[in-house]
C-alpha cells in the first residue's frame, strides 16, 4: 500500500503541479502586498482621499462602497496572471516542446489553404475542389 502511494506522489505531473502551486502562492502574496501597499494608495491619492477617509468610493445608507479596493483587486489579478504566464506557463511549454510532447494551449499552425482564382477568396481548404463563395471549380 505504501509503495503504491509513494509511486503516486512521485509522478512527474503531480510534482509539477505541487511546485507550480507553491510558486503561485508565493507570487500571490508578493503581488497582494504590492497592490495593497502601492496601487491602493495611488488610486486613493488620485481621488484626493486623506489617510482618515476610506478611499475612492461612495457612502450609501451608511455603507461604504470601496471602488479603490475593487480597482486594486483587478490590478492584482492582471499582474498575477501575467506573472504566472511568463514565469510558469511559457517555460513549461518550452520544456515540454523540447521533450517532444504537445501541451494544451500550445499554438498550432493553421491548416493549409488556397485562393480561388475567380473571387480571390483565400480561406478555402487546401483539399477543396469547389469555391465556397462563388462555386467555381478549383484545379
Amino acid at each position: 500500500m505504501f509503495k503504491g502511494f509513494k509511486s503516486f506522489l512521485m509522478q512527474g505531473d503531480l510534482i509539477v503541479v505541487a511546485v507550480g502551486l507553491v510558486v503561485a502562492l508565493a507570487f500571490s502574496a508578493l503581488i497582494r502586498s504590492f497592490t495593497d501597499s502601492i496601487i491602493t494608495p495611488l488610486v486613493n491619492a488620485l481621488e484626493g482621499a486623506n489617510p482618515t477617509t476610506p478611499g475612492l468610493g461612495w457612502n450609501i445608507n451608511g455603507q461604504f462602497v470601496d471602488l479603490g479596493a475593487f480597482i486594486s483587486a483587478v490590478v492584482y489579478f492582471l499582474i498575477f496572471m501575467v506573472v504566472i504566464y511568463f514565469v510558469l506557463i511559457v517555460p513549461y511549454r518550452a520544456y515540454m516542446a523540447k521533450s517532444g510532447t504537445t501541451v494544451f494551449g500550445t499554438p498550432e499552425s493553421p491548416p493549409p489553404t488556397k485562393t480561388c482564382p475567380e473571387c480571390l477568396s483565400s480561406d478555402l481548404p487546401a483539399a477543396a475542389t469547389k469555391c465556397l463563395h462563388c462555386a467555381s471549380v478549383l484545379s
